[in-house]
Order: structure tokens, then sequence, then C-alpha cells
């Protein structure tokens, strides 16, 4: 059965609902295709810095998201080995392009948000992609259940296994070396910890722990070892706490972690493209396209992932729009003609994306694999670097990266 859609956005995350949010706001309606039977919320939270504020209010979802979740102001770095704390860097602070704001976001919120926003039928879930075909100026999309939906225009966000971005020539992720274990607690009660990113570093590992609202703590911590590699949940609860208890970290804390329940802990290892593969590589091709983890997956270090993502959908919607909605020239006239003007015009847009965002993408993951080496070292160099000298430094390098001017959603 063969079904025809405008446009199908291959993945239901951030980087594909925000897509989609954006083209619904400025009148173009798309279909969202899902893997799984629902949402998928893994991760539990993530770091929502300026550059990702401003696209959420592109969006719409900004203010009620805010309404949910507390914002950060200070960033406290300890050393596990000595326990004294090694920098302090507030986020109060102004940028080039307004105040700086930073929240620790519940990733089903944000979903969900993103996801409440769209007309009904726009996602379709349990939807998997196993094919894509070319067939004149649109593409077939192959889905497991035998659907045939024949597009316009294709944009793959699908995650790091994209199926899209290996069709456009991209190679599989790499491995870094390193995995983190993340998990989530809810409270009965309020917590008592204050709006501060508390971090904690060691040879060969860092944790951090932050609240997102009064009764809400994420955590994660990372680490060098093969032993998170157990899909165990209590095994890599076990292992955390093994590793916190032989190093300096409040006891406040490890309460935070003996207090996660085992469906709130998973374990992920650390992959990234490699920043020269996005300098020849097709981030677009004809009316194909990547964004979010299919087109940059960055380790965590820089908590810019979901706000990469969400820049992404917030430029790809306006140079797609912008190709969508400009007048069909008076002079076509056949079928054939305007589907060729159409497809031509898609090409230039996504071309126009793929342009505004490859150094951004290539800068943010050089800058993430670039922290992570430096936090998580185990030499004698990174270990004084990171205790004595580069804590405050890193922390800037946080402002500076979230501090981006990437436009507005409008057609200019």
């Amino acid at each position: 059965m063969e079904e025809v859609q405008d446009i199908v956005i291959v993945g239901a995350g951030i980087a594909g609902l925000t897509t989609s949010l954006g083209l619904h706001k400025l009148g173009i309606r798309s279909l969202v295709l899902e893997s799984s039977g629902s949402l998928r919320i893994t991760g539990f939270a993530l770091a929502i810095w300026t550059n990702g504020w401003k696209a959420l209010d592109a969006v719409g979802i900004g203010d009620s998201l805010r309404q949910q979740h507390k914002q950060i102001y200070w960033n406290l770095s300890t050393s596990t080995i000595s326990g004294v704390q090694t920098a302090a860097m507030s986020f109060d602070a102004k940028g080039k392009h307004g105040d700086h704001e930073f929240h620790c976001v519940n990733r089903k919120l944000l979903l969900e948000a993103l996801a409440k926003e769209l007309p009904s039928g726009t996602i379709r879930f349990s939807s998997k992609v196993v094919s894509i075909e070319i067939s004149g100026f649109h593409k077939l999309v192959h889905l497991a259940d035998g659907t045939i939906l024949k597009t316009k225009v294709l944009i793959g966000c699908d995650g790091v296994n994209s199926v899209v971005a290996k069709w456009l020539g991209f190679k599989a992720p790499t491995f870094t070396g390193r995995a983190s274990i993340r998990g989530c607690v809810n409270f009965k009660s309020n917590h008592g910890f204050e709006p501060k990113f508390f971090q904690f570093f060691g040879k060969g590992f860092r944790s951090g722990f932050l609240p997102y609202n009064d009764t809400g703590v994420y955590w994660f911590l990372g680490t060098s070892e093969d032993k998170v590699r157990e899909d165990d949940p209590i095994k890599m609860k076990q292992f955390v706490l093994s590793k916190l208890g032989n190093v300096y970290v409040p006891d406040e804390i490890k309460a935070i972690v003996e207090n996660t329940e085992l469906d709130s802990i998973i374990s992920s290892l650390l992959r990234y493209r490699h920043p020269w593969e996005l300098l020849w590589g097709n981030i677009n091709k004809d009316n194909v396209c990547v964004a979010g983890d299919a087109l940059h997956p960055m380790t965590p270090h820089l908590g810019q992932g979901g706000c990469a993502a969400l820049e992404d959908g917030v430029v790809l919607a306006r140079c797609l729009a912008g190709a969508l909605l400009k007048e069909q020239c008076e002079e076509t006239k056949g079928k054939g003609d305007r589907e060729r003007e159409e497809y031509k015009r898609i090409e230039v847009g996504l071309k126009k994306y793929a342009k505004e965002r490859r150094w951004r993408s290539i800068e943010l993951i050089s800058t993430a694999y670039f922290i992570g080496f430096v936090q998580q070292g185990n030499g004698q160099v990174t270990t004084f670097l990171r205790d004595n000298i580069l804590p405050a430094f890193l922390a800037r390098l946080q402002l500076k990266r979230a501090n981006f001017d990437y436009g507005k959603l409008k057609i200019s």
C-alpha cells in the first residue's frame, strides 16, 4: 500500500517534534514516524541552556516548561580526591543575545509538551523505517509493516543509529571508550537541594547532581570502566554507589542514588561523530536531510545535545518553509514542471539548512569531546589541569557555546 505525504520526519524525539511543530507554526503539515509504541523518554532529564530556551519560545512552549522546572543559578565543581571545591561559576550572567538561562528539564515533560501542540494524527507510532528508495522527485519510505510512504521531503531525526543518516553515507558513530549511568529520583516531599549544579571530578569519572523541581533530582556518573555495560539496574546501582563510596562525596548526594528506583536507572555507551565527517559528509542530499543525534551525536559533557536538536528544528523548519511557501513561477504550467521546480526549491532550502548547521555542529561535537577528555582523564597532567586551572574556563566555555544566535522561526 502506497501513501502520499508531503513531509515525512523519522523519529519523534526532540529534533523530530521540534521540526514538526516549527513547520506547523508556519502553516505546513508533516507526518512524524516513531518506531516505538509511545514517546521515548530514555535519559530521564537533560540540560536546557539559553539557546535551547530560545527555540522552545519560538515554538510556543517555553513558558509552560519554565513553570515546571527550577532555574539553575550556580555550577559548583568539587574534587573527589581532595574534597576541595575547585570552582563556583554563576549562570546569572548576560550574554551577547540576552541573559543566560539554564534549567534541568524532565525529558518526558518536554516531549509531551511538544507533542501536545501538534495536530491530531501528526505522530504515527509503531512505524519502523526499514529502507529508502528514490522515485523520481520523491522518496519512497518503506516501513516494517509493509506500508510505503511517498514523500516530497524526508527528514531523519532517528538518533545515533539513524537509517536516514546511513542512506546519506554517514558511518555509525564512534565509541569514546567511556559510558554514562543516569538516574532520576522523585522524593515524596521537598528534597531541599538548592538550584545548583553539583559536579564531582576524580580519576576517570565525573558525576553530577541537579534538581529539576522541588521533588525531582537528576544524577549521572561517567566512567571509562567496562562494568557499566551491565544491563542489570541492580548491578548499575551497586556500581555507582561503590564508586561514590570510594571518593569524597557528601552523604546527602549518595542518598540520592540510594533512593533511586531501579526502573529509573539506565546505562549507555558514549558515542560521537568525528567532526571531520561533517566537513565532507552529506547533511542533505536531494530532498533528504538529517537533524538531532542523527546529524551530530556528541558526548554529554557540554550539555548541548538536546539544545542542538532544538536549534536544528527551528532552523530546518524555517529553511524548509521558505522553500515550500515560495510562489510558483507563473510560466510553470505542466505538472512535471511544477514538481521539478518544487523539488529544486526544496533542495535549495535543505542546502541552506545544512550550511547553517555544519560548522555549528562541528563546534559543539569538538567542544563536548574536549571537555570530556579533560574532565574524565586519568593522567597526572589532566588531573592537575582539571582540579587547579580549567574548572572556571570550562564553565565559561559552556556559557559561550550556549550564547549563539541561529535566527528566528519566521521566514524572512
